[in-house]
């Protein structure tokens, strides 16, 4: 067969080869209807699906494509609110194990010692002590009184320790009475000083912090990866240091904001004891007492800690699965096997919080700390009276000088000038069995302080790991749309 000599006769004509009409659809006859042939069918256009706030695009290829305003306006109202929304539910827990972090528990945190008691001998005795000295007993020793209490150069009483009522000051919830954030919010509500509401303190601040980070992580990996990897497909994986780098990146960037939002959570919600009135007086006070823009991004104390904590959570999360599974001898992905891989986040996502989660504590201590000319901060909790010298010195020390054996108990001690043989054999006792029962590990040891609030994000890990297998369940593989 030879070939045609023109290429015209294979021409068809597009309108009519990619001509899609319907046929005619003939109405059955009926007993009181003749038999008519049918009309031509009428396409409908779809609706327009718009399930939150009116916002999904119209389906409707005719219309004019371009900006809309209110829609856009409508669009940035909705994912505000729910930033907003979802911040405020997480926002206690957030602020008690914030607080449960910068707490300072010493490790001689017991009951406050007894004032001594010296002897009363006063040379000139008056006619009534002389009259009262006849009815007392010749066999009882000489009067006893409780020493002066220790003062400073300007005459206040010092403290003697953290326990001490008398001396503790009424902005300061009382060391140890909380284990656990979930405790520690209902110390927070139950303070007189804070207050249910102090649990949404730095609401605002960290809003703002979360949609600028989940805003800009995103850019600046796109960024980075059309900068260095121009020529990478979307199916590949893109290498880890990307989104390490992306993450670090945002972090840095946004770490005024977090070192702002930690003060406004550690500070006192009274008014009259409160350091920054929001956070934008937070901001300019940081500013200027602690050294500028320098002194907030590159300050020994807050830069390290903040490139330290930064890149290493997306490793730990985006590392620890896969290095798990390998491990472990199980060659899964998240493609083909996606039960198994969500087993290996939920165990990695476990096993990278008892190395992310000391210095985090670290980094929320040194952020308290006040630095150039600042005053120091009046935290609503006991803070460390001596700063730290860095990440170095404040591992060290909160391990050394802290207990972790929380909460702590108190022994109510009799007190009096004279007090019977019995009562002094059942204090005597008392403190020994004290003694004995706090004879544990965690009480001699600090290393329960840099992992306060472990328990609550192991269990916000099982949640997401529950919520994730339900919705693949539900939707046949892969993420359910919302």
């Amino acid at each position: 067969m030879s070939a045609p000599s023109s290429l015209r006769d294979l021409y068809i004509d597009t309108s009519s080869a990619w001509a899609f009409v319907p046929p005619t659809i003939p109405q059955l006859a009926t007993a009181s209807e003749p038999f008519s042939s049918g009309a031509s069918y009428q396409w409908s256009n779809r609706p327009s699906h718009n399930p939150i706030f009116d916002l999904s695009p119209s389906l409707d290829l005719s219309e004019v494509s371009g900006i809309n305003v209110t829609n856009l306006f409508k669009a940035l109202v909705a994912s505000a609110l729910l930033h907003y929304s979802s911040t405020a539910i997480a926002m206690p827990w957030e602020v008690g194990k914030l607080l449960l972090q910068v707490q300072w528990v010493p490790r001689d945190a017991g009951e406050p010692e007894e004032p001594e008691l010296v002897d009363d001998n006063d040379d000139v005795l008056s006619d009534s002590s002389e009259d009262d000295s006849y009815f007392a007993d010749p066999q009882a020793g000489p009067a006893r009184r409780a020493a002066p209490w220790p003062t400073d150069e300007q005459g206040y009483v010092m403290r003697r320790s953290v326990l001490e009522e008398g001396t503790r000051p009424e902005y300061i919830i009382p060391v140890g009475s909380a284990n656990g954030v979930w405790g520690m919010m209902k110390r927070i509500g139950s303070f007189r000083g804070e207050g249910y509401l102090a649990l949404w303190k730095g609401l605002l601040t960290s809003c703002i912090t979360e949609i600028l980070s989940s805003t800009a992580q995103p850019l600046i990996h796109n960024f980075l990866q059309s900068l260095f990897f121009p020529s990478m497909s979307p199916f590949h994986q893109p290498p880890l240091i990307l989104p390490v780098a992306s993450h670090l990146i945002t972090g840095f960037l946004l770490s005024p904001l977090d070192l702002v939002r930690t003060r406004l959570i550690v500070q006192s919600y009274t008014s009259r004891y409160r350091t920054y009135t929001g956070p934008l007086d937070a901001l300019s006070r940081i500013l200027r007492d602690e050294g500028g823009l320098k002194g907030i991004y590159f300050h020994p104390h807050l830069f390290i800690p903040t490139v330290i904590d930064n890149a290493l959570r997306p490793i730990v999360s985006l590392a620890l699965p896969s290095m798990l599974a390998g491990y472990l001898g199980m060659q899964i992905s998240e493609e083909t096997n996606p039960w198994a891989w969500a087993v290996m986040e939920l165990g990695g996502s476990c096993l990278g919080l008892l190395i992310t989660l000391p210095f985090e504590t670290i980094r929320r201590r040194l952020q308290v700390q006040a630095r150039g000319t600042a005053k120091p901060l009046k935290g609503c909790v006991e803070l460390r009276p001596a700063p730290y010298n860095g990440i170095v010195d404040a591992f060290w020390h909160i391990l050394t000088e802290e207990r972790s054996d929380l909460p702590i108990k108190r022994i109510k001690k009799r007190r009096g000038s004279q007090a019977s043989l019995k009562g002094k054999e059942r204090t005597t006792s008392s403190n020994d069995d004290d003694a004995g029962e706090g004879e544990g590990w965690f009480r001699h040891s600090g290393i329960g302080q840099l992992y306060r609030g472990l328990g609550m994000r192991l269990g916000a890990s099982a949640i997401v790991f529950c919520l994730a297998f339900f919705s693949v369940e539900e939707g046949d593989g892969g993420w359910a749309e919302i």
